[in-house]
């Protein structure tokens, strides 16, 4: 059966210029007091997931008789905001997460920036936040990365981790879109999202809090999703486990996603499952690499809905052979056992999934693309510095 690319997946590949013709779109200004070699080494030395920050931001300002305009790559710092910004208030803001890796031989590389520009403008048109051009998209990230090249680290597993982000600036109170809004990108020396690396995750099943429901903004990169799954994170965490998987808002039987990453389940025949596409699901960037990935190797996946009930007969029969979550930030993440409850019965479950074998291929050939270890047959990478 032949695949049709989605929307985003057609936008991410379009032309895009090379670094060389967007260098100082963005333009730098001068930084009174870098860190010093010594001060970047001690924080590089950490690489805590987004802890620490480099020494400069892309930063630009929408108004509507000027539209995006000051862009420009300034020092790290505080924003002077009006105890009234709309952000603060109504929630008006979304984000990006993508990464710049250090190739061996020392350049800098990031992964399919162009599908990021495309999904920041899908959730800043549900916010009613103005686009932002995804010229100016890519001119920001090779200005911060060609003014902090230095920042990117070359161990194992390492990135510069890159978070842009829009939020509403407007100083006012009033259940409408605001009228100013601040284009910003930071980056973060970064190592493994897990502290444990590439082990198995424990993962519970929320049989009551959701993070999205039908009509909502599910399919969308906003804090609102991310802070709906606190609570259920927090809970979750108090009780030993790595991360939570979502079912779906409507019949609370279906597999979402996890807080911040898709799900995909490998069959005991070879074949791949993984949920649709639903509005409620955010459309990854890594999940469509690895769609793409395990597609042009003749791999069969399907998109399409997992019943939780279903899922956990075929556990037990042995018709599931591993599941794992993906993502930016941890790339892909091996499911090492599922615990819940089901709501409609309060019956309690745990099943455990000891492979990871297709799992590991999966990181190992999706990373070594990333890291200029294999061939890039898609096109996927785009030289930063």
């Amino acid at each position: 059966m032949s695949y049709t690319p989605t929307a985003l997946e057609r936008a991410a590949a379009q032309p895009v210029p090379e670094a060389s013709e967007l260098a100082g779109e963005f333009t730098r200004l001068p930084h009174p007091n870098p860190a010093t070699p010594e001060e970047r080494e001690a924080k590089m030395a950490k690489m805590l997931f987004g802890k620490d920050f480099s020494d400069h931001m892309a930063h630009a300002t929408w108004t509507p008789d000027e539209g995006w305009h000051n862009k420009q790559v300034e020092p790290y710092g505080p924003f002077a905001l009006d105890p009234a910004a709309a952000v603060l208030h109504y929630a008006q803001e979304v984000f990006e997460g993508l990464k710049a890796y250090r190739h061996d031989d020392g350049s800098v590389w990031t992964f399919r920036p162009s599908y990021n520009a495309a999904r920041l403008n899908h959730s800043a048109r549900r916010l009613a936040i103005p686009e932002f051009d995804p010229r100016d998209f890519m001119a920001s990230v090779v200005g911060l990365v060609q003014a902090d090249k230095e920042w990117v680290p070359s161990a194992s597993g390492s990135s510069l981790y890159l978070r842009p982000y829009i939020f509403a600036s407007d100083p006012f109170l009033g259940v409408a879109a605001a009228n100013r809004y601040e284009y910003v990108l930071i980056g973060s020396p970064s190592g493994a999202y897990f502290s444990h690396g590439f082990q198995p995750i424990n993962v519970w099943v929320e049989p009551h809090y959701h993070r999205s429901g039908p009509g909502g903004m599910g399919d969308v990169k906003t804090g609102g999703n991310y802070a709906a799954s606190l609570l259920p994170k927090v809970h979750a965490h108090d009780e030993g486990y790595d991360e939570v998987l979502f079912l779906d808002g409507a019949t609370n039987m279906n597999l979402d996603e996890l807080g911040g990453m898709n799900v995909f389940v490998v069959m005991d025949d070879g074949t791949f499952r993984t949920p649709k596409l639903t509005g409620n699901i955010l459309p990854g960037c890594t999940r469509s690499s690895i769609l793409q990935l395990l597609r042009s190797q003749g791999r069969t996946v399907t998109e399409t809905t997992i019943p939780l009930a279903e899922l956990l007969a075929d556990i037990k029969s042995g018709k599931v052979a591993e599941m794992f979550a993906c993502g930016t930030a941890a790339v892909v993440t091996s499911i090492g056992s599922l615990t819940g409850e089901i709501a409609a019965t309060g019956e309690k479950f745990h099943v455990e999934i000891p492979n990871s074998e297709i799992t590991k291929q999966i990181y190992d050939e999706l990373t070594a693309i990333q890291l200029g270890h294999a061939e890039d047959k898609f096109g996927w990478l785009y030289r930063l510095a």
